[in-house]
């Protein structure tokens, strides 16, 4: 076996992972379909007759080649009117999207800086780039000008997360004013953000009510809030276009489906046509948690700190066999092991209180 000592380490340290198709019947408390929308079957056959009435039901090739088509545009023109920026354009994946943006966009005598806790995919491309790379304290943005001043010659890339996919917490406003005070491109990844926070639960910009510049970039994907699959980048007509003729993910892959972004359409003029009921029910879900445990968060995210692989997988196991599925997430997507809980809307305040106050045990 080619690689079986390497699996022995993984499984003795208690981080094996492997693939499991949950029950159906178990309250989904692990997955990042916040809003439920994954099963929503009305949005599906929405999404579903648009596709439909296409000549053809699939992209065909690269978007840049012939796979480019209304429903992409529709929804990349609806995102950018949302959102106010000039220009977007959709990728396969937030995991793709990261990597066309930071691969490409950090050229030789640029600095990038990166959050210490950016996604897995960001950090990837960092170690591709021909700039130099710089990463700061998680959400410090003191930190962040402390490096930043030191180059404020060059070409300034920040990259930093709305909501973080682990500990839930939002990005401060100041990340915003020291990309505008250098010149600096700020790359915002809203994976996890968007369809949660801001007044039109359009995302981190939308949260803190921001004015859109020319320097600002929004990565956002559809495998979460959305209920689909693929991701978007919004910015300036400059960058989308730089981007076209760059970034790898986009000249080089497969345009994304066209049900998944049938199915992203529709589902983002749902949260935009439901907006104030969402809110109101993301609220609920909050006051439960703070009411129940004391903890006030700030999206769906709740993490509980373990900092034992054999103890959350236990707890893990428990919650299951009481009919729950909750995340166990250990090294080396955090550094210590957590509890990963999301708070989805789909499942009932009543359900939630009954998880906080008699079953969950740690």
């Amino acid at each position: 076996m080619f690689y079986q000592k390497e699996l022995n380490a993984i499984n003795k340290s208690n981080r094996f992972r492997s693939r499991k198709i949950f029950d159906d019947n178990l309250v989904d408390l692990a997955s990042n379909d916040y809003l439920g929308l994954s099963s929503n079957k009305e949005l599906f056959t929405q999404a579903y007759e648009l596709v439909y009435k296409q000549k053809y039901t699939s992209p065909k090739s690269s978007i840049l080649v012939n796979g480019y088509s209304l429903i992409h545009k529709e929804f990349e023109d609806k995102l950018c009117e949302l959102n106010g920026f000039e220009s977007g354009i959709v990728v396969g994946s937030g995991f793709l999207a990261n990597i066309a943006l930071i691969e490409s966009m950090v050229r030789k005598k640029d600095v990038l800086f990166i959050d210490e806790q950016y996604h897995a995919s960001g950090m990837l491309a960092s170690n591709n780039v021909q700039g130099e790379v710089i990463v700061f304290n998680h959400n410090d943005y003191n930190d962040l000008e402390s490096k930043i001043i030191k180059y404020k010659n060059n070409r300034l890339i920040i990259a930093i997360e709305g909501v973080y996919s682990m500990g839930g917490d939002i990005a401060p406003k100041e990340f915003y004013d020291i990309a505008n005070k250098y010149n600096a491109i700020l790359i915002l990844d809203e994976a996890h953000s968007s369809g949660v926070i801001g007044k039109n639960l359009l995302g981190w910009y939308d949260y803190y009510n921001l004015e859109i510049k020319t320097n600002h970039i929004k990565m956002g994907t559809l495998g979460k809030a959305y209920g689909s699959y693929g991701s978007y980048i919004l910015a300036s007509h400059h960058i989308i276009t730089y981007l076209e003729n760059r970034a790898k993910p986009i000249i080089y892959s497969t345009a994304p489906s066209l049900f998944d972004i049938a199915l992203g359409l529709v589902s983002l003029e749902y949260i935009i046509s439901n907006k104030e009921k969402i809110k109101e029910n993301i609220s609920a879900h909050q006051q439960i948690v703070k009411d129940y445990l004391g903890i006030e968060i700030k999206s769906l995210i709740l993490p509980i700190s373990i900092n034992d692989n054999n103890k959350v997988l236990e707890i893990q196991k428990n919650m299951e066999e009481k009919g729950f599925v909750i995340g166990a997430i250990r090294q080396p997507t955090v550094e210590k092991a957590i509890l990963r809980i999301i708070l989805k809307l789909d499942i009932s305040n009543k359900t939630m209180i009954n998880f906080f106050t008699k079953q969950l045990q740690y």
